[in-house]
């Protein structure tokens, strides 16, 4: 179904220039948001104003935007009517997507309201820097995840070995290749035509440098359709895919069906009959804060083209 006409292992000009849009809107989407957060600020504005300002631009968003603050590397996004807020002294992660016609672009800054954290973000910088640089086809997923490895440390501080970059494809945010942000051992390498999120994650030295699953989930994605005995859940499956398709979304997207009287065990239904995966938030699993830095970049002959 969305299958994509390629001249010479690239990419069409269309899909190139769609590429370029999503992409400008969210570098202009990220940098708003580093202008934006200050402390206190309820997350929840946040993200509403990126996934906002995404449409007003004539974007979609590709996943709901991503808010993780301190230990929490990735993937907490507001729940409806969210409380929570940005703490003094923290050190805040965020993570915008933006599709155009399913083509995506993936990229995130770190916000640092305490001087003594501010390297952690240097770090990332510098990685991602060293990484776009060296991207190119042929080059080894091993090789550049020893590049990425060799940056964070020599900065004195610990990539986190189990987060990645990631291949993007259509209408897939994780598509076939990761980008590990450590040394490894790997057959995998970089080809001309192909689009990737590079984003490292640094943690400070005497962290564990992992993360694991935490007890929340905001995140969500339509998997596939199966047998379902509710009316109620099977209208709610059939506006998520069509709203969503293939890529994440949050529950506060679904106003609509929020306070329908059934909604609840519907949504609770899709989960445990498996149409849904849920994402949970990840955790740095010493409690140590963590920076992240991360552009979206497409393969050519002679190196990287960054998207964002």
């Amino acid at each position: 179904m969305f299958e994509e006409r390629r001249v010479h292992n690239m990419i069409t000009d269309d899909a190139f220039e769609k590429y370029c849009k999503a992409g400008e809107i969210a570098a202009r989407v990220r940098e708003e948001m580093k202008r934006t957060i200050k402390e206190d600020m309820p997350i929840i504005n946040i993200c509403d104003k990126a996934e906002e300002m995404i449409k007003n631009m004539g974007g979609k968003p590709a996943f709901p935007c991503n808010v993780s603050i301190n230990e929490i590397a990735a993937h907490y996004t507001s729940p409806m009517n969210d409380e929570k807020r940005v703490p003094k002294g923290s050190l805040v992660k965020v993570d915008v997507g933006v599709q155009i016609d399913g083509y995506i672009a993936d990229t995130a800054i770190t916000v640092c309201f305490d001087p003594e954290y501010e390297g952690m973000i240097h770090a990332a910088e510098q990685a991602l820097e060293t990484a776009i640089k060296i991207i190119r086809p042929g080059i080894s997923t091993s090789q550049l995840g020893s590049e990425i490895q060799r940056v964070i440390e020599q900065c004195g501080f610990k990539p986190v070995s189990n987060l990645t970059g990631h291949q993007i494809g259509r209408y897939m945010i994780h598509a076939g290749k990761s980008l590990p942000n450590v040394s490894h051992l790997t057959a995998n390498r970089i080809n001309e035509g192909e689009v990737y999120a590079i984003e490292p994650f640094v943690t400070l030295k005497d962290a564990a440098g992992r993360v694991k699953n935490g007890s929340e989930s905001y995140i969500f994605r339509f998997i596939k359709r199966r047998p379902l005995k509710s009316a109620e859940s099977l209208d709610l499956l059939k506006y998520i895919e069509k709203n969503f398709y293939t890529l994440p979304f949050a529950e506060r997207w679904l106003k609509e069906f929020f306070y329908k009287r059934q909604y609840r065990c519907a949504f609770s239904n899709l989960l445990e009959s498996k149409c849904l995966v849920a994402y949970p938030v990840f955790v740095e699993v010493s409690q140590k804060r963590v920076a992240q830095a991360e552009h979206t970049v497409y393969v050519r002959s002679d190196g990287a083209v960054v998207m964002t």
